[in-house]
């Protein structure tokens, strides 16, 4: 087998930038939801996503909404039922299933943290860059996503 060539000087400042801001934007965003709505990320991310659902949504749908691997989204919603957010629900159409719903609670956390979120996402992000920047990353991201279409998502 032969080795992988090694990153040049450009490769690597992309890929290492592009890896060091994720991590640094998330980090940033939960410590800010952390400290100004009781929540993580993760519970954002869960809670969004039934937000913007007209209904329940079986545990595959979110998984497949927020894109995770089936042991992280099991035990977020584990974590989130404990705290009262989000409520499993049986499913009428298959007996084994759930869905998964939020709860009156997590529906008031999720009103209330969107704001601060989309606050957070446009002070450490968006305003940062130029309309041309956002403009090529939506390119980047789109052209990257484009090219992992055909290697569907699982565990």
């Amino acid at each position: 087998m032969t080795e992988p060539e090694r990153l040049n000087d450009r490769e690597r400042r992309a890929w290492h930038g592009f890896l060091t801001m994720q991590e640094d934007v998330r980090r940033h965003l939960n410590r800010q939801l952390l400290s100004e709505a009781g929540i993580s990320l993760a519970d954002f991310a869960v809670l969004s996503a039934l937000r913007r659902s007209p209904d329940p949504m079986r545990v595959f749908e979110l998984r497949e909404t927020l894109r995770w691997e089936k042991t992280r989204l099991t035990h977020q919603i584990s974590r989130m039922i404990r705290r009262g957010l989000v409520e499993r629900q049986s499913c009428a159409e298959d007996a084994r299933g759930n869905r998964i719903a939020l709860t009156s609670e997590g529906r008031s956390v999720i009103d209330t943290a969107t704001p601060l979120h989309l606050r957070y996402v446009r002070e450490l992000f968006l305003d940062v860059l130029s309309p041309r920047q956002l403009d090529t990353l939506a390119v980047v991201s789109e052209t990257v996503l484009d090219n992992l279409k055909d290697d569907p998502f699982e565990d």
